[in-house]
C-alpha cells in the first residue's frame, strides 16, 4: 500500500530505472491517507541511493565512470588580462600610498595641498572661461558665478591653512576692486587660525635649540619649582604662521614667545610654488600682466617666515622711532631678546594693552586713578606679586597643560568691569597715521601688515595714547629714489599738478596715470583729465544690465594693462605701500574717520621732500618754500573736513572717509566695479 507513494517521492533519484513506476505515479489515483497512514510514512523513510550518472553509459551503482567516458582534458582558464589590470591596480594603489604617507610625514601634505590647489584653481578658471558672458552657459547669473567661486578659493584657503591665510588676507585687504561677492567672503580671513598641539610646537624649541626642552631653554616650570619661572602651554593667540605663548622668565621678565608652527617649514616651498603655477596660468588663460608681481611677492611672504629677519625690523623700526621727535613717548616698539631668538622662535617683551577693534574700551571711562596709565608704559617692567605666583602653582595643579597663569591686570576697568582708557578716537588715529607717514615719506621701511590685530592702545600717565606696533614680519624698503618719487607724486595729487604726475607714473611704466591717481588716493581724483574713464565708459548707453556688467569688467583688464604697462619699470614695492595706506585708511574709517588722513600724510610727503638730508641743499631750501605754500593749500581740505565733520554731528551724514567712500563707489560703478570697503567686519 506505501510502495507507490514512496517509489513516486524518490523517482527522481533514478529517472532511468523508474520511468515506467514515476508514470504509474502520476496516473494512479492516489490513495486515501489515514491518519495511522501518515504517522507510518514519516517513520517509513528511505534515504536517497547517491550515484553518478553519465551519458555515454548505462547506470550503474557504486561504480565511478572510467577515464575514457570523460573525453579529453582541457587547460584551465588563466584569466591573463585580468591578472595584468589587478597587478596594475595593486601597484598603482602601493605607489598611491607610498608617495601620500612620504607627503604627509615629510612634506605636511604638501603636495597633497598643491594638487588640491591646482584642482580647484583649473576648475575655477574654466567656470570663468564658458560663464564669464552677459547670458552663462550653464544658467544664472555673472553674480552666481562671482559668489561660488569666492565660496569655493576660501574653502581652499581656509582649508589649506599656513600661508595659503596669507595670500587669502592679502587678497582681503585689496578685494576692494573684486566683486562684492569675493568681498564679502573674504572678510572672514582675518579670524584667529586653530593653534596647534604643545607636543608639537615644542618640537620647534628642541629642534631650534639643539634638543633642549621648553624648561630648559627659557628656565620655567610646568610644576612651580621655587626658583624657575612660568610658561603656559596654551597659546594666547594663533595666526596663520605662528603662535604666541605667554611666559615669565626667572629674572621676572613677561615675554611673548612666538613659535613658528612645525607644518609651516615643510609647506612654504610647496604652497609658494603652487601660488606661482596658478598665477603663471591665470596670466596665460586671462591675459593679465600678473606674474611679473609674483616673484616680489613669493620673497616677502618667505621673509615672513623667517623670525630673525622679524627681530632684524623690528628692532630697525624701534631704533627709527626713537630719532624722530615727532614720535617718541607716543610710539613704542617692544623689545627683541636676541638669546631666544632663531628662524622659527622669537621672544619679545610682552605688551599690556587694548587692540585697536576694542573701541570701547578705548574710549570708556578711566577708573584706574588720577596720574596713573596702563600697565607697562615706556617698557616699564610689569607687577607680579607673591599672591600672583601663588595663584599660578594652584593653576598649574589644578589644569595642567591649559593653565592661565597671567595675571589680568584689568584694575583700570573698575567694579563693573565697564571703564575704559578714556582717550579720543582722533588722539589715536593721528598718532596712527603719523607712524605710517613717516615710515613711507621719510625713512623708506615700511610696516605692511598694520591691521587692526597688530596693533595695542596704552595710555599714558599723561593721559594721552601709547600706540604699540607688533609683528614686524612683512616689511618693505623704499630706495632714496623712489621714496622721493613717492612722496614728490602724492604731494602733486594734493595740488593737481597733473604734469608731474604724468611725468613720474611715466617713469614707472603707467599709462593710465588718473586712474592710478585714484588708486593712490582711494578716493576719485579729480584734476586729471579723464581720458581714461572716458575710454572705458563710451558706448554702453542702450544696453543691458548684464551686457553693461560683462562689457566694463572686459574694459577694466585694459586698465589693469595700461597701469602695468612696462612691467620691468613698474615699482613692485607699490604692491604692499598700497595695503598699507588701505588698512590705515580702514582703521580710520572704523573709528569713525575722527582725522583727515589725506591732509595729514600730504603734510608729510611735502614735508620729507626739505628735511631729506639725501638731497641737495639748494633743491631742500627750494622744497622748504613750497611747503609753506602747500600748506596753505591744504587749508581748503580743512574746511572740507570740518563740514563732513559737522554734518555727522548733526547726523545728516557720515564723516569725511565716508563720503570719499560713496564718491569712490559712485565713480567705481562706472568703471564696472562695485566697492565695498568691510574688511574687518570679520
Amino acid at each position: 500500500m506505501l510502495r507507490a507513494p514512496i517509489a513516486c517521492r524518490y523517482a527522481h533519484h533514478a529517472p532511468s530505472r523508474l520511468h515506467n513506476v514515476s508514470h504509474a505515479c502520476f496516473s494512479t489515483p492516489t490513495p486515501r491517507i489515514t491518519r495511522t497512514s501518515r504517522i507510518d510514512l514519516t517513520r517509513a523513510r528511505i534515504p536517497p541511493r547517491r550515484s553518478i550518472q553519465t551519458q555515454s553509459s548505462p547506470f550503474e551503482p557504486l561504480r565511478p565512470p572510467s577515464p575514457t567516458s570523460l573525453g579529453r582534458p582541457q587547460a584551465a582558464r588563466e584569466f591573463k588580462r585580468s591578472r595584468k589590470w589587478g597587478r596594475r591596480l595593486l601597484i598603482f594603489g602601493a605607489v598611491t600610498g607610498s608617495v601620500y604617507l612620504v607627503d604627509r610625514i615629510a612634506f605636511a601634505s604638501g603636495l597633497g595641498r598643491s594638487l588640491h590647489t591646482f584642482g580647484l584653481g583649473l576648475f575655477v578658471a574654466l567656470d570663468y572661461k564658458l560663464n564669464f558672458r552677459p547670458e552663462p552657459i550653464t544658467g544664472g547669473t555673472i553674480e552666481d558665478l562671482h559668489r561660488r567661486s569666492a565660496e569655493r578659493l576660501f574653502d581652499l584657503l581656509r582649508a589649506n591653512g599656513g600661508l595659503y591665510l596669507k595670500i587669502g588676507q592679502a587678497i582681503a585687504m585689496q578685494s576692494a576692486v573684486l566683486p562684492p561677492e569675493f568681498q564679502r567672503m573674504f572678510a572672514r580671513m582675518f579670524d584667529d587660525a586653530p593653534q596647534d598641539s604643545w607636543q608639537a610646537v615644542e618640537k620647534v624649541i628642541r629642534q631650534d635649540f639643539g634638543g633642549k626642552s621648553a624648561e630648559e631653554v627659557f628656565g620655567v616650570s610646568f610644576t612651580g619649582e621655587e626658583g624657575k619661572g612660568l610658561m603656559e602651554r596654551l597659546a594666547r593667540a594663533s595666526a596663520s604662521v605662528a603662535q604666541v605663548h605667554w611666559a615669565r622668565l626667572p629674572d621676572g621678565r613677561e615675554v611673548a614667545i612666538k613659535i613658528q608652527k612645525p607644518e609651516i617649514a615643510k609647506q612654504v616651498g610647496w604652497d609658494l610654488w603652487a601660488f606661482k603655477v596658478v598665477m603663471r596660468v591665470y596670466t596665460w588663460w586671462f591675459d593679465l600682466p600678473m606674474y611679473s608681481l609674483v616673484p616680489f611677492i613669493t620673497e616677502r611672504l618667505m621673509l615672513e617666515t623667517d623670525f630673525e629677519s622679524e627681530a632684524r625690523n623690528s628692532e630697525i623700526m624701534r631704533k627709527l622711532v626713537d630719532s624722530e621727535p615727532a614720535l617718541k613717548g607716543r610710539v613704542y616698539i617692544p623689545q627683541v631678546y636676541p638669546e631666544f631668538t632663531t628662524k622659527r622662535v622669537l621672544v619679545t617683551e610682552w605688551i599690556e594693552g587694548i587692540r585697536l577693534w576694542d573701541k570701547s574700551a578705548t574710549t570708556g571711562r578711566w577708573l584706574g586713578g588720577y596720574g596713573n596709565g596702563s600697565a607697562g608704559v615706556h617698557g616699564e617692567k610689569l607687577k607680579f606679586s607673591a599672591a600672583d605666583m601663588e595663584a599660578a602653582r594652584r593653576e598649574l595643579r589644578l589644569n595642567p597643560s591649559k593653565e592661565k597663569l597671567k595675571p589680568e591686570r584689568e584694575q583700570w576697568k573698575g567694579r563693573n568691569g565697564k571703564g575704559g582708557l578714556g582717550l579720543t578716537t582722533k588722539e589715536v588715529m593721528t598718532t596712527m597715521v603719523d607712524l605710517f607717514s613717516a615710515q613711507i615719506f621719510k625713512w623708506g621701511v615700511v610696516h605692511c601688515d598694520p591691521h587692526p590685530g597688530n596693533i595695542f592702545i596704552r595710555r599714558l600717565p599723561s593721559g594721552k595714547p601709547e600706540l604699540v606696533l607688533i609683528d614686524h614680519g612683512l616689511y618693505v624698503y623704499m630706495t632714496p629714489k623712489f621714496r622721493q618719487q613717492y612722496a614728490l607724486f602724492w604731494k602733486s595729487l594734493m595740488t593737481f599738478d597733473n604734469a608731474t604726475i604724468a611725468d613720474i607714473s611715466q617713469q614707472w611704466g603707467i599709462n593710465a596715470p588718473d586712474l592710478f591717481a585714484s588708486a593712490t588716493l582711494m578716493r576719485p581724483y579729480e584734476g586729471g583729465d579723464g581720458a581714461t574713464k572716458d575710454s572705458l565708459t563710451k558706448g554702453l548707453d542702450g544696453k543691458s544690465r548684464g551686457e553693461r556688467h560683462y562689457e566694463m569688467q572686459q574694459r577694466m583688464k585694459q586698465g589693469i594693462r595700461d597701469v602695468l604697462a612696462d612691467e620691468d619699470k613698474w615699482p613692485k614695492e607699490l604692491i604692499f605701500i598700497g595695503r598699507n595706506m588701505r588698512i590705515v585708511q580702514g582703521n580710520n574709517q572704523f573709528l569713525g574717520s575722527p582725522v583727515n588722513r589725506v591732509k595729514m600724510m600730504g603734510n608729510w610727503a611735502s614735508a620729507s621732500l626739505f628735511q631729506d638730508p639725501d638731497l641737495p641743499l639748494r633743491e631742500r631750501l627750494v622744497n622748504a618754500w613750497r611747503h609753506f605754500l602747500f600748506k596753505t593749500v591744504l587749508f581748503a581740505t580743512d574746511i572740507a573736513f570740518y563740514t563732513f565733520k559737522v554734518r555727522q554731528w548733526l547726523g545728516l551724514g557720515g564723516g569725511m572717509e565716508d563720503e570719499v567712500e560713496k564718491h569712490m563707489a559712485t565713480m567705481a560703478k562706472d568703471f564696472g566695479v562695485e566697492l565695498q570697503h568691510d574688511v574687518f567686519e570679520g
